[in-house]
């Protein structure tokens, strides 16, 4: 298997399986319109992005956290910014996990994943978790790839749970 390492990002949340990138990706408007949506705060009980007010379809865009094409929440994440001081690769190098920056994490999907991606990652490293995140965002009825904190299969419409 091949590890993109633009994908590895440092919070636990695997870029290969973001709904921003596979928006971006795919360049489906209709995905990016939702997204910028959810995340302003436009679905109940799934969280808001700091800074999001004015975001729309065409700020769904990235290539992974470590690529030069970045989400504006990626720019701006404090998870980011607290491993590049710390001058390691991800959380699950630090021995404050979780910290305050994980606490405070705006999305819900988002936080609930990380509190399972990274002891995952520190456990049996990086390559055995990329795998895990691969193989575990497919719809169980179908096959379909599906992205992190998806409810519903786009294919067969199966209600999914799978973070």
């Amino acid at each position: 298997m091949t590890v993109n390492p633009d994908y590895l990002s440092p919070c636990g949340l695997y870029c290969g399986v973001c709904a921003i990138h596979m928006a971006h990706r795919s360049n489906n408007e209709k995905f990016k319109e939702r997204l910028a949506n959810l995340y302003k705060g436009g679905v109940p009980g799934k969280g808001t992005l700091p800074g999001s007010e004015n975001l729309t379809a065409a700020d769904i865009q990235c290539d992974g956290c470590h690529s030069g094409c970045l989400f504006m929440h990626c720019r701006q994440c404090d998870i980011r910014n607290c491993t590049r001081e710390k001058g390691i690769s991800g959380c699950h190098e630090c021995d404050e996990f979780p910290c305050a920056h994980i606490d405070n994490f705006p999305m819900t999907v988002g936080k609930k994943v990380i509190l399972r991606s990274v002891p995952y990652r520190r456990e049996h490293g990086t390559e055995k978790w990329v795998a895990e995140e691969e193989a575990r965002y497919h719809c169980p009825e179908c096959g379909n790839k599906v992205f992190r904190g998806a409810a519903r299969c786009n294919r067969c419409k199966a209600e999914l749970d799978l973070d």
